[in-house]
């Protein structure tokens, strides 16, 4: 009874914990990463601040209208001669109080400025539009690293795997010794090195297994989820092997990189036009209304009050301010001429990692095949060593070099598959088409 209990409270454990580990697949992992990431966060702020910026108002295209007031009161001493058809006559008085209350509204508002607003309007559009190229980039680059530290993850899991199966032919192999040891086949030499063999290899995975916690951490980190979290990756490494570098290329101008250089070119050609705009004259018309009320107890003059609208056009001509402006506009078509280098670098830097990761990708094809024929035969090898082991055929010494050989083929498949999806995954980012 008591067992059955125990038997019972250790599946509901198991079930338990099982049921806590959240089984994520790859297109799960993208899509966490792309609500809760948070460089996308940034990039999806930075548009809306773009978007804020993106007005007339900003540009300087609406009028500005200001409003004064001001209310002074004052106490005086007066001492005032007064010259009238009667005569001098003076007029002093100590402690007089006096109010001037003034208030006015202007408006001012451009007519004219060398097209600097319609220039500037142009750049905060260019600038908004730039802004979701470096946010479509993010994406790109947040779901490729996402895809690429997921599948390591699974990778790093396989190889776990074929230690697991490596550890299972040590056991057998202990297993047989101890029967031969025990009809006096073996010695305690062997038995022996069997047992320091199967701690090693226990050994070599609980390595593995700290290897893949720290990756699980770090794709965690990519989630923006607790780095003690708990789940379950569950996808396999599946290659698209029917890539073609034509196709690559013929979208390698969406890639949002090179569409955000060709953007900044435009800004700093727009820069150009800002900077030759402050040149030409500047028109503007001014209107408001003021208030004007002055009161006193003493003195000559009691009230003073005016009030009325106006209105008139400033015209302001540049002359001369030390040739400030020519030296800023020649800065501004440098800065046009790196943005045409930047976005030369880009291309070329893009188109050399296209080249040189689509070889990878097809000779890493090739490869694979070869590799599941090696991994098979190696499986095959281990199984036949250890059948001839049992019957006395095979030495411990034969049993370690096929489980060696079983281990190092079983590695570099997974690393060969690893590297074929990780080129697969980078010839899509930078063709800008990587999707969750």
């Amino acid at each position: 009874m008591r067992k059955a209990i125990l038997s019972g409270a250790v599946m509901l454990c198991c079930m338990l914990q099982a049921a806590a580990q959240r089984s994520i697949s790859v297109n799960e992992a993208v899509n966490l990463a792309l609500q809760h990431n948070f460089n996308i966060q940034i990039a999806k702020s930075n548009i809306q601040i773009a978007k804020i910026n993106n007005n007339i108002g900003v540009a300087g295209g609406l009028p500005t209208i200001t409003g004064t007031a001001t209310n002074q009161e004052s106490i005086v001493n007066i001492n005032q001669k007064i010259n009238s058809v009667t005569g001098d006559r003076d007029l002093t008085r100590n402690g007089a109080t006096s109010n001037n209350l003034n208030a006015g509204i202007a408006g001012t508002m451009v007519l004219y400025n060398g097209y600097r607003v319609i220039t500037t309007k142009k750049q905060l559009e260019m600038i908004q539009a730039q802004s979701e190229s470096f946010f479509n980039s993010q994406v790109q680059n947040t779901i490729a690293a996402v895809m690429t530290k997921y599948f390591d993850v699974v990778r790093q899991r396989s190889y776990m795997k074929t230690l697991e199966q490596s550890i299972e032919v040590s056991k057998k192999q202990l297993e047989i010794i101890a029967v031969k040891r025990k009809i006096g086949f073996a010695n305690d030499a062997d038995y022996f090195q069997a047992e320091i063999d199967l701690h090693s290899k226990e050994q070599d995975l609980q390595s593995q297994k700290i290897i893949l916690e720290q990756g699980k951490a770090d794709l965690f980190n990519l989630l923006s989820m607790p780095a003690d979290s708990s789940a379950m990756f569950t996808d396999s490494i599946a290659i698209e092997n029917n890539i073609k570098l034509e196709d690559v290329l013929n979208k390698f101008n969406q890639n949002p990189d090179i569409v955000a250089a060709d953007q900044q070119i435009t800004i700093n050609t727009l820069a150009e036009k800002q900077t030759a705009a402050q040149r030409y004259p500047t028109l503007r018309v001014n209107s408001g209304l003021n208030y004007g009320r002055n009161s006193s107890n003493g003195g000559q003059i009691l009230l003073n009050q005016s009030y009325g609208p106006y209105v008139g056009l400033g015209l302001s001509v540049p002359i001369y301010n030390g040739s400030i402006l020519k030296r800023q506009q020649q800065a501004a078509a440098i800065n046009t001429h790196i943005a045409r280098v930047q976005k030369d670098a880009t291309i070329l830097n893009y188109q050399t990692d296209l080249t040189k990761t689509y070889q990878m990708y097809i000779h890493t094809l090739d490869l694979i095949a070869t590799q599941y024929a090696i991994n098979r035969l190696t499986e095959q090898l281990v199984n036949l060593t250890l059948q001839r082991f049992s019957l006395s055929q095979a030495t411990i010494l034969e049993v370690r070099a096929a489980q060696q050989s079983f281990e190092e083929a079983g590695y570099k498949l997974v690393n060969l598959n690893y590297a074929a999806k990780a080129a697969e995954i980078e010839l899509k980012r930078v063709a800008g088409i990587l999707a969750p």
